[in-house]
């Protein structure tokens, strides 16, 4: 498994747990545990803690969006790995750098992610809301645009 695939799935486990946990655990500690117990010394730890704070960071406006592109799916009742597959493909997608992480790099690998981890429907299902995300990204010109604050009130 390539550095930053084995690293995605750390972060993804560790999101799954916080989230599990209804995020009254530390995050950053279940991270650094995960990556001491199942990355030990991978070439770039720091990749991780990028996309976990990045998560965190944007975790209103990603829900947002996943409430807008699976509206027939509750936050609440996708399951918690769909749900933090799609976080960290939200984030990739919408705030990574682009020349670090190309868009379809982005969706292909949070695809991945379900696939492995999620249920028989999941990589289907994690493919849909990234690529409605991606459509509408390519209609505006700015992504801002897509995750403005206005629009993540107009949709709660």
């Amino acid at each position: 498994m390539a550095t930053r695939q084995l690293i995605r799935s750390v972060v993804l486990q560790s999101l799954y747990e916080w989230d599990f946990q209804h995020k009254k655990v530390d995050l950053a500690a279940v991270l650094e545990r995960n990556l001491n117990e199942f990355a030990l010394g991978v070439d770039e730890p720091d990749f991780a803690w990028k996309l976990a704070k990045g998560v965190i960071e944007h975790i209103d406006s990603i829900d947002s969006i996943i409430v807008k592109t699976a509206p027939e799916w509750p936050l609440d009742q996708i399951s918690i790995i769909d749900r933090n597959v799609l976080r960290l493909g939200l984030f990739e997608l919408l705030y990574a750098d682009k020349n670090e992480v190309p868009s379809k790099v982005a969706i292909n690998e949070a695809i991945e992610l379900a696939k492995n981890y999620g249920g028989i429907n999941s990589g289907r299902f994690i493919n849909g809301v990234l690529g409605t995300v991606y459509k509408e990204m390519e209609k505006t010109e700015n992504k801002s645009d897509l995750v403005s604050p206005e629009k993540v009130e107009k949709n709660k």
